[in-house]
């Protein structure tokens, strides 16, 4: 199959202190990808459990526990791992009686996603996830036409960056940006030059973003 405009997900991996101040960054670390990656359908939900996951190891392993998170597809799912050193702490499914709000997280995590469970190591444990998504192949697109649209002109951008930018590191994902905004800047250029307003064309870009983001999914 001719990949000139599929979408390259690598996994990838981020170790951290399991502290509450680390989600924050953690969800919009996540967002980010799943933004790169054309499945930005799913960052509500992803962000949701990976808080539940890390909350989990925060309250049951303890605050400052050495952390790693692992981002991959699954086939087509969407598959987040928390991994924590402590193999006797497992989640499990609490019924909480009334208005209790100890044992939800792990029953929040089951309705979101379409499959959940633990893997144990000798030395960690791994709690996972898996979301569905709207993909119909591991390298292919989600349903959103504009993003398969702009996923083929970024790979044409990215085909000459050095080995190191295209991995999957942090860096990576800053690259990625830049080609996009480098893209766009083009564009702008390209109208520039055949007389058109530059400025007034990313005005109604704009609108015209926004009001495919608020318009209802079909």
């Amino acid at each position: 199959m001719d990949c000139g405009g599929c979408t390259p997900r690598r996994p990838w991996d981020h170790s951290f202190s399991a502290e509450p101040a680390e989600v924050a960054a953690l969800r919009r670390l996540l967002r980010t990808h799943l933004g790169l990656w054309g499945l930005a359908e799913l960052t509500e939900s992803a962000q949701l459990c990976l808080s539940e996951l890390v909350s989990n190891v925060i309250t049951h392993v303890g605050p400052g526990t050495p952390t790693t998170l692992s981002v991959s597809v699954s086939g087509t799912r969407l598959r987040i791992e928390v991994h924590d050193p402590d193999t006797r702490a497992l989640p499990c499914l609490i019924d909480s009686a009334g208005d209790a709000e100890a044992g939800r997280g792990m029953s929040l995590v089951a309705a979101m996603s379409e499959r959940w469970g633990v893997q144990l190591l000798p030395d960690r444990k791994i709690t996972w996830v898996e979301l569905a998504s709207e993909l119909t192949e591991v390298n292919g697109h989600s349903k959103d036409v504009r993003v398969s649209r702009a996923t083929s002109c970024l790979h044409l951008y990215t085909a000459g960056l050095p080995t190191h930018l295209s991995g999957s590191s942090r860096l990576s994902v800053i690259a990625a940006e830049e080609v996009a905004i480098d893209v766009i800047a083009d564009v702008l250029h390209w109208l520039r030059a055949h007389g058109h307003d530059a400025d007034e064309a990313l005005d109604r870009a704009q609108m015209q973003f926004e009001a495919d983001t608020l318009r209802p999914a079909r």
